[in-house]
Order: structure tokens, then sequence, then C-alpha cells
């Protein structure tokens, strides 16, 4: 078994005529297979949060006890994006991430029969664990086969995924839920995913020195300081290992677990307060957030065209940028008036601020910063404290809102007040993070 998930060895560098060709079909092929698979793949894990009021309705949960299933995802997670961050650099990352495609839509089918708590929170705390094979082979791969000056734009492209992946789930999702119940909130995306899963690994290749091709840096002559002729090679454990030395990633970690407080509290609870502050319908919330997401890829890609095309792939000065626009989205949000074109801006800016910081702060800016050979780890090590924030949040705004809500006339009544204090303060953390990286320099 690991023989079949380990990376093929280094092979002899072709030099035919053949290997811009072979470059070519090979990055076509692996960005469209890991945007499209990896937006499917999100379903799986945000499905939950569409299906939050029916079960809260229907006495099967407690916001207290939705908090502590969805936290139970994000520690896994979290757990999961630093471990496989460091497996993926040694793995042939399709078969990686094929199969956590699979298990994880499998445990997506068996979340729609499961009404025991215990079992709920066991089901969604093992989804944790497959799903946080996705994102650092996905990352793996970007590294692999796409140098440095254009990274930016490519990444920007993959993680329209994120965006892509909270559209379907909360326009073609809650269509489903409105149509068939709770149920079908999980299995829809389960069966997805089986089919994306193969899709993605009939797609996806190994590393090019595998496949015997040039490395992408040395193909496209795209290095941020000439190579050393005669350096030693250290081994990727080791150099696995020396990116603990490097402090900026450890606030880049931390001001990605602040952004990622605010990033999940909106998709974990917004469709919630869509509907019980705004007076949205299940169907008007979600086209809300559907419009989010829209405005999301355009900030991905705009991330990484605005960094490589004006900052000469320097992130932090856009970090700044995009933060301010997300803030500024969630003030009109959360204080705006009670007007639909007022909340459409409002979260319009709010989607087009946050993927763009999530591009960043989420991978790019650490593989950046990182030997691109370890992109795996570095990825997980930022991941891990992505996905503590997320599930804090989880567990935090969970008993906010519970403590903040009473029964009047039958009817279940909501005070968002603290729980929205809590995630416009991580946000303003969050940039004020990502600031103090202004002069990082990049590395090969």
């Amino acid at each position: 078994m690991l023989k079949f998930f380990a990376a093929g060895p280094d092979l002899p560098v072709r030099t035919d005529d053949g290997v811009d060709g072979a470059f070519r079909r090979y990055r076509l092929r692996i960005i469209l297979a890991i945007t499209l698979a990896y937006a499917i793949s999100y379903t799986c894990r945000l499905a939950i949060n569409i299906v939050k009021k029916p079960l809260i309705d229907q006495g099967i949960f407690t916001p207290l006890e939705l908090g502590m299933i969805g936290s139970a995802l994000f520690y896994t997670y979290a757990a999961g994006k630093l471990i496989n961050g460091f497996v993926a650099d040694h793995s042939n990352v399709k078969r990686l991430f094929a199969m956590g495609l699979v298990v994880s839509a499998l445990c997506n089918i068996a979340m729609g029969f499961s009404t025991v708590f215990w079992v709920t929170v066991m089901l969604w705390g093992l989804n944790g664990w497959f799903q946080s094979y996705g994102a650092p082979s996905c990352v793996v791969a970007l590294a692999s086969w796409f140098s440095n000056r254009e990274r930016g734009r490519y990444y920007g492209i993959w993680s329209t995924a994120h965006s892509i992946g909270e559209g379907l789930t909360f326009a073609v999702v809650s269509a489903l839920v409105a149509l068939g119940g709770w149920h079908w909130g999980f299995w829809g995306p389960g069966i997805a995913a089986i089919v994306a899963a193969v899709a993605a690994y009939y797609a996806m290749a190994d590393r090019p020195r595998s496949l015997g091709l040039p490395t992408v840096a040395d193909w496209r002559n795209d290095h941020y300081a000439p190579p050393v002729a005669d350096a030693p090679e250290r081994g990727v454990f080791r150099t696995q290992l020396s990116i603990l030395a490097i402090p900026a990633v450890w606030i880049l970690a931390l001001a990605s677990a602040a952004n990622y407080v605010t990033r999940y509290a909106i998709n974990s609870w917004g469709i919630l307060y869509l509907q019980e502050a705004r007076g949205y319908s299940l169907g008007e919330a979600g086209a809300m957030l559907t419009a989010s997401t829209l405005a999301g890829v355009a900030g991905a890609v705009a991330f990484g065209f605005v960094s490589d095309k004006f900052f000469g792939a320097r992130r932090p000065p856009v970090n700044l940028l995009f933060g301010v626009v997300e803030l500024i989205g969630l003030l009109l949000l959360f204080f705006g008036p009670d007007n639909h074109a007022v909340v459409l801006i409002a979260v319009v800016l709010f989607g087009l601020g946050m993927t763009g910081l999530v591009t960043s702060l989420g991978g790019l800016f650490a593989i950046d910063i990182c030997p691109k050979r370890v992109a795996g780890a570095a990825l997980g090590l930022v991941g891990v404290f992505s996905y503590l924030g997320a599930a804090i949040q989880e567990q935090v705004s969970g008993a906010l809102i519970d403590a903040h809500m009473h029964v009047a006339n039958g009817a279940n009544v909501y005070d968002f007040g603290p729980v929205i204090w809590f995630w416009i303060g991580s946000s303003v953390v969050a940039t004020l993070l990502a600031t103090t990286l202004w002069k990082t320099k990049l590395r090969d």
C-alpha cells in the first residue's frame, strides 16, 4: 500500500523535442483536475452548514451540538493537513487525492443516515481526516508543475475551487435539501465526489522528474536566484524540518488562523444569520452566499494576477488591499441598512476580499517563502493553524449563538451581536498580522 502511494523515482531527463508538448498537456490537465475535483470535494465538508436550520427545527441537534459536530471536522482536518502535508511531499499525489475523495464521499453518504449525536461527531471527524488529503495534494501538484513567477496566477485559478465549491453548496445543495430534505444535503455531495475522484485519478500526474521531464523551474528558466551548481543535496524530510526555523511561516500561520475564523464563520453560520436576522428564506440566503462565492472566484484570480503582474510576486501589499475590502464587506453585512441591494454589495465585497486572502495566507505565500520541494509541508504547517482557528470558531460561535438564543411564541429568537464582534475582530487581527510580513524574502 505504501508503494502504491509513493512518488515515483526520478528518471533521466528527456532531451527530445516532445518535452514542451508534454509539459503543456500535463499542466492543462492538472490545473483543470485539481480545480474542478477540489471544488466538488468542498461540498463534502460544507454540506452540514446547509442543514443546520432543519436539524435544529426538527429537534435532532441543538446549535451547541452542531458547533461540536462542525468542530470535529476542523480538528481532524487540522491534524490531517499537517500530517498529510508532510506525506504529500513523498507521494504520488494523484493517488493520494483520489483516495481521500472517495472515503470522504462515503462518510457523507453515511452522514445522511445518522441522527445519533456521537455517531455523527465521529463520522464528521473521520470526514475531516480524509478531506485533508486534498489541499496538500493539489498544492504539491501546483509547486511541481508551475514555476515561481507564474504560480500566483495558477494558484489563484486553483483557489477558485474554494468559491466554486461554496457556490455549489449554497445553490445546488440548498436546492437538494429544499426538495428532498436534509438527508440529500449529504447524499448529493457524496455521489458527486466519487465521480470527481475517478476523473481526477485519470487526469492528474506525478512530479515531472518521475516522468523523465526537467523540473518546471529549469524548463521555464524561472528561479528566484541562480541555482548553485555544487550545492549539497538535502533529503526531503530534512528540508521539511528546515521550514520550522523560518519566523515568517509562524506569523503567516497565525494570520491564516485568524482569517479562517471569519471565513468559516460565514460559511457555517451565514445561512442561519441571513434567515434569522435578515428574514431571508433558505433559497434567498443560499442565493446571497452564492453571489459571495462568485465574487470569490474573481477574488482568487485577481489576487494571483495582481500580485504576479504588478508587485513582482510579492503578496503582502495585496494582502492589505484585500483585507480592507473584506472588512468593509463585513461591516456592511452586519451594520448596513436592511436592504437587499446593500446586503448583496456586502457579500460580494466579503467574498472578493476573503477569497483573495485565503489564496495568499492559506497556502500561496507559504509556498513562496519555503523550498518548493516541500510545498506540502509548508501548506500543512499553515493549514494546521488555519483549521484550528476554524474549529475554535465553530465551538465559540455555536456556544455564543446558543447562549443568546431564546424561545418566544414557540419560535427560536437569536441575538447575533456578541458573535459578530468575535468574527470582525478576527478579521482585523488577520489583516494586521499579514501586513507585518511586508519585507519577507521569497525562495526557490
